[in-house]
């Protein structure tokens, strides 16, 4: 039996395999980096366009309250002053986003926080002392009818492919209705855009560690495995089982790009569109990341759909089901001794980017202090 070449064989490119393999490399350990798609930087991955650097798998957003997190991703690549400002469409009608003093403006034609804050009041009154047993009873005891039915009920309806009724209250934990007039959509401190798109944090985050692409992990296993000390793997935890108890449960997206030849197509990042009866939940214009002056733009229409075989897992179902099926796997995954699980897809939940970067962080911590 050969020996390892390698103490870490790191599957999966995206976000917490990059993290992982610098921390890792930077303690003098060897690591293999290897990654099924045909480039490197997971999710994060960005295509040039005509200068344009398109978010190929949806748009990512950088935003942290962690300073420390904040100056590590900028160690790498500056990052720029990009705030996120979203837009709702609904019927033609645009308001913004989150819900904030123009919005209730646009909606009601009021002006102050008292008046928006009695409409609110109002309006909700019907649910107080209610225990939601769904999303849109919880949406409604949150906002009310006028906030529920033209920006949260079809979005939501298209992004989960079920009925508001037949969702779990939890996923709206909180609506953030703020009563000035502030359309940022993140509270966070820190919120940015790379200059030079993604691909420049990750090539940062590999640069001296070897990468293999168009590697899938299932096809040759054995050997693979056989390289390293332990395997950090990134994928779904159901396929590293083999799916011995069953599938886990996600939703996906269908992204339709398409380069125009005009300068600005909606003026925004970020548009969504709200109502149940246009298919996509929203329009990327990815030049706005980066203040681009290009002469032509690149938009991108977001289609949520079922995962399947045939495309990317993105969101993890969290209910009860799916949670109790997780639960089994996780006690698999805590009895093998040289794999170590991490990220959006071994963890089944939801990660936005400065929290991968930190569970990457204080895995690697634990693992290699």
């Amino acid at each position: 039996m050969r020996e390892p070449e390698y103490d870490f064989l790191i599957v999966g490119a995206g976000l917490y395999g990059a993290v992982f393999a610098h921390e890792a490399h930077k303690k003098g350990k060897k690591c293999l980096v290897i990654d099924k798609r045909e480039h490197l930087g997971g999710n994060t991955y960005c295509e040039d366009v005509d200068g344009i650097n398109v978010h190929k798998y949806g748009a990512h957003i950088f935003h942290t309250n962690d300073k420390a997190i904040w100056d590590y991703v900028n160690s790498f690549v500056p990052f720029n002053r990009y705030t996120n400002s979203p837009l709702g469409n609904y019927k033609g009608e645009l308001y913004n986003l989150p819900f904030n003093m123009n919005t209730f403006r646009q909606l009601w034609g009021i002006s102050t926080p008292d008046e928006a804050k009695a409409i609110i009041a109002e309006q909700t009154q019907e649910y107080k002392g209610r225990v939601p047993s769904n999303l849109e009873e919880q949406a409604l005891t949150l906002a009310g009818r006028d906030i529920y039915e033209k920006l949260i009920k079809g979005y939501t309806e298209k992004q989960w492919g079920r009925k508001a009724t037949e969702l779990p209250a939890f996923i709206i934990k909180r609506l953030p209705l703020r009563f000035t007039y502030d359309n940022n959509y993140f509270n966070d401190d820190y919120q940015g855009i790379p200059i030079g798109g993604y691909n420049k944090l990750t090539e940062g985050l590999l640069e001296g560690i070897e990468c293999r692409t168009n590697v899938d992990f299932f096809k040759d296993r054995k050997n693979l495995e056989s390289l390293a000390e332990q395997v950090v793997f990134t994928g779904k935890i159901d396929e590293y089982f083999d799916y011995r108890h069953g599938k886990l449960e996600y939703r996906s997206l269908h992204f339709e790009h398409t380069t125009l030849d005009q300068d600005n197509y909606q003026g925004n990042a970020v548009v969504n569109y709200t109502e149940a009866t246009i298919p996509y939940t929203r329009i990327i214009e990815h030049k706005h990341f980066e203040f681009g002056k290009q002469k032509t733009t690149v938009i991108t229409k977001e289609y949520p759909l079922e995962a399947s075989s045939e495309n990317e897992p993105y969101y993890p179902i969290n209910d009860a089901k799916n949670t109790d099926l997780f639960n089994t796997y996780k006690k698999m995954a805590d009895q093998e001794t040289t794999t170590i699980f991490g990220g959006r897809l071994a963890e089944y939940r939801y990660y936005d980017m400065h929290q991968v970067i930190g569970a990457a962080l204080a895995k690697t911590r634990k693992i290699l202090s």
